[in-house]
C-alpha cells in the first residue's frame, strides 16, 4: 500500500535524522523560527536554486543576474513605501501577554486564554540595525525584507552595461529578513529566509499578458521539479489584499498538511518603484525607445518565490511510505523520497557488500571512476556500514535514485548491480558500461 500524505511531525523528524535541517543554536535551546540546513539539506536547496537559475536566467536571452547588497541606503525603504506600509496589525492579550496578528484571528478574544485584546497597532516588519560606531537616528539601516529594491535602484546600471532592450528581466537570489509576529509550521514562516526574484520590465500595456505568461512558466517549472499538479493552485488576490505597489497579484499555492499556503507570488508592480526612486533621486530610471524616440518608464512583473517554502513543498510531495515484503515473508515499511535526479542530494551511492579489502579496493576504484567521469554533477556517496538492506533503506529515505552494489562475484565477472530507488528493480551491468548505464537511468528519474 502506498501512503501519499505526510504530517509535519514526520517530515521534521526525517529532516533532523537524515541531515536535511537542524534547529539553529540547538545546543543553546534554539532560536525560534531559525533553521540550519544540514549536509543533505544544503544540497537539495542548492539544486532548487540551480534549477531556477538554469531555467530563468541561463536558458533565456532576455534575463540577466544581479547580487545586490543586503544593507542599502535607508531612504530606499522610505521611498519604496516599506517604512510606512510594510507592517502587520498587532494586538496583545491583556491576561497572558501573548501577541497576535489581528487579521489572522477568528474572534475578538485571545485564542489561548480567551482574554481581552488590546487595540490594534501597526508593527513594522523590517529589522532595524545601526551602521558605524555611534548609534543614533542617523546611523539606522535596515535588513532588506525583499531583494527587489536592489534591482530597481540598479535598473539603469544593468540596462546600460548589458545593452538591454525591452522586454528584459533582472534576476536575483538571496537572503531577506522579516520580523514576523507569528512564525511556525516548520520552515514555512521564518524571520530569515531566501528569495528567488525576477523583475521583468515591459512596455506599459503589455503587463497583463506578460503576467499570465509568467504564471504558466512557473506552473510548468514546478511540474518539472516533480510536484504533483493536484497539490498546486493559483489564487488571485482580492483588491483589499494588494500591496501598496501592486496592480494585481496571483499566488501559486501548495497544499501543505495544514492547508493551502503560498510558495510563489507573481505581482504586477506597474511603474511604482522606478517612478518613486526617480522622483526622489532626480535620476532618470527609464528606457529610451528608439522607434518612438521617447523615454518609457517600464511596468514590471515580479515573479517572487521563497526557496525555503519550495524546499518544504518538495520534501512533502516526494515523501512516500510503502508496505514491502522482507526476505522472511514479513511486512515492512519502506520510506522513500521520490525526488527527481536533478534535485536529489545524492545522485549515486556505491555500496560494497563487504568491508574486506578485496571488495573495498574495487568499490573505491569504482567510486572514484564514477565521480571523475562527469556522469553527474552531484554527490556520489560511498557507504559500507550496516547490512545492505539497511543501506538501501537509508538511500531510499534520502532520495538517492541509483545504488551500485559490488559483491564477490564482481571480482570474477566484472559486473556490478544497479538498484533503482522507485521500483527497487536490480540489474546486472558490466563495469565497462557502468557510467553510461548510470547516465541513461538518471535521465529517467
Amino acid at each position: 500500500m502506498l501512503e501519499d500524505s505526510v504530517d509535519l511531525k514526520t517530515i521534521t523528524s526525517l529532516c533532523k535524522r537524515r541531515g536535511f535541517l537542524f534547529q539553529s543554536s540547538e545546543i543553546y535551546g534554539g532560536l525560534a523560527s531559525t533553521w540550519d540546513y544540514g549536509p543533505l539539506g544544503i544540497e537539495l536547496k542548492n539544486n532548487i536554486k540551480a534549477s531556477w537559475w538554469r531555467n530563468f536566467v541561463w536558458s533565456r536571452n532576455d534575463i540577466v543576474g544581479l547580487d545586490s547588497a543586503i544593507l542599502m541606503h535607508p531612504d530606499v525603504w522610505k521611498v519604496s513605501g516599506h517604512v510606512e506600509n510594510f507592517s502587520d496589525p498587532l494586538v496583545d492579550c491583556v491576561s497572558c501577554r501573548k501577541r497576535w496578528r489581528e487579521d489572522q484571528l477568528e474572534s475578538k478574544n485571545c485564542p489561548d486564554c480567551d482574554g481581552e485584546l488590546t487595540d490594534v497597532r501597526l508593527f513594522n516588519l523590517m529589522f532595524e540595525t545601526n551602521m558605524g560606531p555611534i548609534k543614533d537616528e542617523n546611523s539606522s539601516v535596515y535588513l532588506r525584507p525583499e531583494t527587489a529594491q536592489g534591482i530597481f535602484v540598479n535598473f539603469e546600471n544593468v540596462m546600460k552595461s548589458m545593452r538591454l532592450k525591452l522586454p528584459f528581466g533582472i534576476a536575483q537570489l538571496g537572503k531577506a529578513f522579516r520580523n514576523e509576529i507569528t512564525t511556525g509550521n516548520f520552515i514555512f514562516r521564518t524571520r530569515e529566509f531566501e528569495m528567488m526574484e525576477i523583475e521583468y520590465f515591459v512596455n506599459p500595456g503589455e503587463d497583463e499578458q506578460t503576467h499570465l505568461k509568467w504564471l504558466d512558466d512557473f506552473k510548468n517549472w514546478y511540474s518539472d521539479l516533480g510536484i504533483n499538479s493536484d497539490n498546486l493552485r493559483i489564487r488571485e488576490h482580492k483588491k483589499t489584499e494588494l500591496a501598496h505597489y501592486a496592480k494585481a497579484t496571483s499566488d501559486i499555492e501548495y497544499k501543505f498538511p495544514w492547508g493551502w499556503g503560498e510558495i510563489q507570488g507573481i505581482a504586477n508592480r506597474t511603474d511604482y518603484d522606478l517612478q518613486a526612486h526617480s522622483k526622489q533621486t532626480g535620476q532618470k530610471l527609464s528606457y529610451f525607445d528608439e522607434k518612438s524616440s521617447k523615454h518609457v518608464v517600464p511596468y514590471v512583473i515580479e515573479p517572487s518565490a521563497g526557496v525555503d517554502r519550495i524546499f518544504m513543498a518538495i520534501l512533502l510531495d516526494s515523501y512516500h511510505e510503502e508496505d514491502v515484503s522482507t526476505s522472511d515473508g514479513k511486512s515492512d515499511k519502506r520510506v522513500v523520497l521520490k525526488l527527481s535526479s536533478e534535485l536529489a542530494p545524492i545522485k549515486v551511492a556505491v555500496l560494497p557488500l563487504s568491508r574486506k579489502d578485496v571488495l573495498s579496493n574495487l568499490a573505491n576504484q569504482i567510486h572514484q571512476e564514477i565521480k571523475s567521469s562527469g556522469v553527474t554533477t552531484g554527490i556520489v556517496e560511498y557507504d559500507d556500514s550496516q547490512s545492505i538492506g539497511k543501506r538501501y533503506r537509508r538511500q531510499d529515505e534520502i532520495g538517492t535514485p541509483i545504488c551500485v552494489t559490488i559483491d564477490f562475484d564482481s571480482i570474477d565477472d566484472k559486473c556490478v548491480t544497479l538498484r533503482f530507488r522507485d521500483t527497487m528493480e536490480q540489474i546486472r551491468v558490466p563495469m565497462s558500461n557502468l557510467t553510461e548505464q548510470i547516465r541513461l537511468n538518471l535521465k529517467n528519474v
